[in-house]
Order: C-alpha cells, then sequence, then structure tokens
C-alpha cells in the first residue's frame, strides 16, 4: 500500500522489486485489495510486454497540501491516486500575521473540497510548508528576523485543531526538494539540492534519497552564507549573507530608478528574455552570486544535481549560465564536473506537490521517502 500510495501507480513486476515481495505474494494481495475495492487495475504496457498498472482507488483517500510563500498562499487537494482535485493561489502578506494566516488558510481548504465535491471525512491528512525554519523536535517555527509574526508559533498544531487531520510541517526549500524529487527535476538522482530564490535565499537537502533537516532543522540555511564581511547588513544580523545578494527585496531595488518602484522578480526576469540589458545584468550577478553559494554546497556536500526554483528559474540559462560558471571558478573540479544544474521542472507548484507528498509519506508511517521508488513515478495531474 505504501510503495503505491508514494509512487501513484505501479505495474505488479515494479510493487515486487520495490518491496521485496515475491510476484505471487503480490499478485494474491493486489487481487484481494481489488476486491475490496482499495486499487483499481488496469491494462498497461512495460518494455513492451503487456502488464498490470496498480494504483490506489481514487475514492480511498484525500490529502491537502498547503504552502505558505511570503506573497501567496497556495492549496491543493488531491486524492491517494495521485490527481489533483482542486487548486488554488491567492495573494497573502506572510509576514504579517500568523492568524490571518491560518484563517485564510482554514477558509481556502473548506473551499477546495466544497468545489471538488468530497466528502470531507476522506480527508486523510495534510502537508504544510512554511517560509522559516522548523524546529524538529517542537515543530516550532523560530527566528524572528524572518517571520517575526509566527515567532513560537506551532503551524501543524494550529492547522490540526482547525482540520480535525494530522497536520505535517516543513519549511518551503524541503518541501520543493521533495516534490522535485519525486515527480520534478531530481527524479532518478539520490544526492541533490534545490535552491529557491525568492524573498529570501533556502536549499532543500536530500541526502541519500531523503531529506537532510540538521538535527534542529536548519540545515539548508543557504541565503546566509557570507560572501562579503563588509557587505549590507542581513535581516539575520550579520553582513554580506548570499541573500544580500540575490534575494528579490535586495536586488529588485538595484532597478527601481531605471524602471519603476513596482517591479516583481517575475517582471524583471521577463524583461530580461526580451533584451533588457540592465535586467540581464542584474541577473547574471545574481546568478554568479548563488553560484558561489552552490560551489561551497559541492565542496561540503558534492551533490549530483542542483534544481533552481522560484521564479528567477525562469531566466533560464541567463542565471543558469552564470551559477555554472561559478561552480566551474570556485568548488572542486571533481565535485563541479558531477554536478548537474537545471532549472525546477514544476515551477511555483513545487512546495505545495512537495506538500501533497508530505502528507502522503506519513500516512501511517513515520518515515520519509527513502529514494527508492522507481524511474516510472508519475506525477500529480
Amino acid at each position: 500500500m505504501r510503495a503505491v500510495r508514494l509512487a501513484g501507480s505501479l505495474t505488479q513486476a515494479e510493487i515486487a522489486r520495490t518491496t521485496g515481495l515475491s510476484a505471487a505474494t503480490v499478485s494474491n494481495i493486489v487481487r484481494e485489495l481489488k476486491d475490496g475495492g482499495t486499487v483499481e487495475v488496469t491494462p498497461t504496457s512495460a518494455g513492451g510486454r503487456r502488464a498490470r498498472s496498480v494504483s490506489l482507488s481514487g475514492d480511498a483517500g484525500m490529502v491537502i497540501g498547503i504552502d505558505f510563500g511570503h506573497t501567496h498562499l497556495r492549496v491543493a487537494l488531491g486524492n491517494l491516486a495521485h490527481k489533483v482535485l482542486a487548486e488554488e493561489s491567492e495573494p497573502l502578506d506572510v509576514d504579517a500575521s500568523a492568524a490571518q494566516g491560518f484563517d485564510r488558510a482554514e477558509r481556502l481548504v473548506g473551499r477546495l473540497i466544497e468545489a471538488a465535491g468530497v466528502d470531507r471525512a476522506k480527508v486523510a491528512g495534510v502537508g504544510l510548508g512554511v517560509p522559516g525554519p522548523i524546529d524538529v523536535e517542537s515543530g516550532t517555527l523560530g527566528s524572528t528576523s524572518i517571520l517575526p509574526g509566527w515567532t513560537g508559533t506551532r503551524p501543524a498544531e494550529e492547522m490540526k485543531d482547525r482540520l480535525g487531520v494530522p497536520v505535517h510541517v516543513d519549511n518551503d526549500a524541503n518541501l520543493g526538494a521533495l516534490g522535485e524529487l519525486v515527480w520534478g527535476g531530481g527524479r532518478g538522482v539520490r544526492d541533490l539540492a534545490y535552491i529557491k530564490v525568492a524573498s529570501g535565499v533556502g536549499a532543500g537537502l536530500v541526502i541519500s534519497g531523503r531529506i537532510y533537516r540538521g538535527p534542529g532543522g536548519t540545515a539548508g540555511e543557504i541565503g546566509h552564507i557570507t560572501l562579503d564581511e563588509s557587505g549590507p547588513v542581513c535581516r539575520c544580523g550579520n553582513r554580506g549573507c548570499l541573500e544580500t545578494f540575490a534575494a528579490a527585496r535586495y536586488v529588485l531595488p538595484l532597478l527601481h530608478s531605471s524602471h519603476g518602484s513596482d517591479l516583481t522578480m517575475e517582471r524583471v526576469v521577463a524583461l530580461a528574455r526580451d533584451g533588457d540589458p540592465g535586467c540581464r545584468r542584474v541577473i547574471a550577478d545574481v546568478g554568479r552570486h548563488i553560484g558561489s553559494g552552490v560551489a561551497n554546497l559541492c565542496n561540503l556536500l558534492n551533490p549530483s544535481r542542483v534544481v533552481l526554483g522560484g521564479a528567477l528559474a525562469e531566466a533560464g540559462e541567463l542565471v543558469l549560465g552564470p551559477i555554472r560558471e561559478s561552480v566551474g571558478r570556485y568548488a572542486i573540479p571533481s565535485a563541479a564536473r558531477q554536478l548537474s544544474v537545471l532549472p525546477g521542472a514544476l515551477g511555483s507548484r513545487a512546495e505545495v506537490l512537495g506538500a501533497l507528498a508530505l502528507a502522503l509519506s506519513e500516512m501511517g508511517d513515520s518515515t520519509l521517502l527513502d529514494g527508492s521508488l522507481p524511474s516510472a513515478t508519475p506525477a500529480f495531474t
């Protein structure tokens, strides 16, 4: 059940390889589950041969993904067959008030459940992402400098009280990494870093197929690597952090005098793709700074892949090229040669799909994804 739940659908041969069960045992279990209405079996082809694909019944249960960004709230409702039944995003100043954010999320979840016409009692779990560090043991959101209005809150407990189902929480970069690992640009690798550049800069780290959080839950804060000890003061209190050279809140003012004060990173990327020299220069500079941080990751962790997320990823080679240039200059040559740098495949949906994946992975199981899913794992649709 867990193998099929996490993958979306598997052939019986893939189930046998994933679980270590014999083909006969798998066949018997699938027959029992099909007779009970828990799974659906459909003909398919695998390697040119006829096979049967097993997926959980669309009526077997639902999961919810909630993604709190600094400027948005996105919620998705999916079933255990990996089909998104409803999804919606709306603007939200998450820095303002935790209570307001929880209220908005509760209302949006209710609206999506009603719109999808599903039984609320079938919701089995919720995955929730926040743009800040979560203490692994207590579930408390810390850092007063990153989300001052959320300091000391326990998002999982708050939403569990409101929704009445188990809620599992992680930071947005980790969920982006999880989404890309399972369904996006990280498929097929066991060691990667998902770099998200938005209002801040963070990284979700995957080591040996698992999300690595560190004992305090703060692993991956790549935005606070020091690039210049005499540089701008960062919101964390230090000077010259990577974030002060790459995050939107620091980068956009560089273009205000020439492009106006209402710029967004999405607009800068669009202008750069259209050939605007100022925007192209700023994006290239940001890419080189990010590449310095990625080079540090290469030297420490030696990942095989870096996936760039957030609005900046839409700039394509305008930003990826400078990242690779800095990696080539500052990383150990052997580590740089083994690294591929790619844009995220899931776009702005990476975090909310990662939240759905988190909810699926935690259903009746305390372990996280172990990286053993077959390469044929399908995406949420």
